[in-house]
């Protein structure tokens, strides 16, 4: 799912290929050798995704941030919230 750089999605479906349960989860990210420090990417997940979707970007060492979706601001950078 594609969205402007610091806005979630307008569609609140999971960003997994072929799922459509509604998202719970907001995870923001981006890859360092092609986005500037401002920029960002937004892919939703539901709870069945998340884990698959955090470790794809994880595993190519992107910066990545998961929240709550609709977002619910942590203090923390980065924190997960049930």
């Amino acid at each position: 799912m594609i969205s402007l750089p610091g806005t979630a999605p307008e569609a609140g479906t999971c960003s997994r290929a072929g799922c459509g349960a509604p998202a719970v989860w907001r995870l923001d990210w981006r890859n360092p050798r092609i986005h500037d420090e401002d920029r960002r990417k937004t892919w939703l997940a539901c709870d069945d995704h998340v884990d698959f979707l955090r470790g794809f970007l994880e595993s190519r060492a992107f910066p990545l941030s998961v929240q709550p979706f609709p977002e619910q601001r942590s203090p923390i950078e980065g924190e997960v919230r049930a």
